[in-house]
């Protein structure tokens, strides 16, 4: 499996749309949330408001990457990498929020994907990446432990445990 980050482009539109036409009709939550929150059917206005650039609603800055399998030519999944880290991502949300479509879990594909945001994430300066998830989400944690995540604390968020894991980008290789 050859896995390569790609920018929303019309490029890969067919295989944008098929994999979030799965996810939406499965009637899971699509996450990381900022793939799922705009109407893809206008795919150019999609393409071009994706990303958060205007930071006067208390947003930070962010990348949205999907990630392609080149050999099979389909799009598996997808990050979303805050710039920086507000209050409310600090404690839940993190650096990088990451979605293997469901057709495709369970084959290493998140550990792989979360290794290519991160070095996206040395690109931006950031060197030191908060990684949060569901405490019962197991394939989640795994995939970020596998990164170099150490667990820092376990936080309650409406109601759900959240686990807080740190990468610190000067310690740890890559997955490759």
């Amino acid at each position: 499996m050859k896995l390569k980050l790609v920018k929303a482009t019309n490029k890969y539109r067919n295989q944008i749309v098929d994999m979030l036409d799965e996810w939406n009709n499965s009637g899971e939550e699509i996450i990381p949330y900022v793939i799922g929150r705009l109407d893809y059917s206008d795919f150019d206005y999609y393409c071009n408001n994706l990303e958060v650039r205007d930071t006067s609603e208390g947003l930070v800055p962010d990348s949205t990457f999907f990630c392609l399998d080149e050999e099979r030519n389909i799009v598996v999944g997808a990050v979303n990498i805050r710039h920086y880290l507000n209050e409310a991502l600090l404690l839940n949300g993190g650096h990088i929020g990451d979605g293997v479509r469901l057709s495709e879990r369970r084959k290493g594909i998140a550990t792989k994907m979360i290794s290519l945001a991160l070095k996206e994430c040395r690109k931006l300066g950031i060197n030191k990446v908060l990684m949060v998830c569901d405490k019962g989400n197991i394939g989640s944690a795994k995939s970020i432990e596998n990164n170099g995540g150490i667990l820092e604390n376990e936080v309650v968020v409406d109601g759900v445990v959240e686990q807080r894991y740190w990468i610190d980008l000067d310690k740890v290789r890559s997955v490759e």
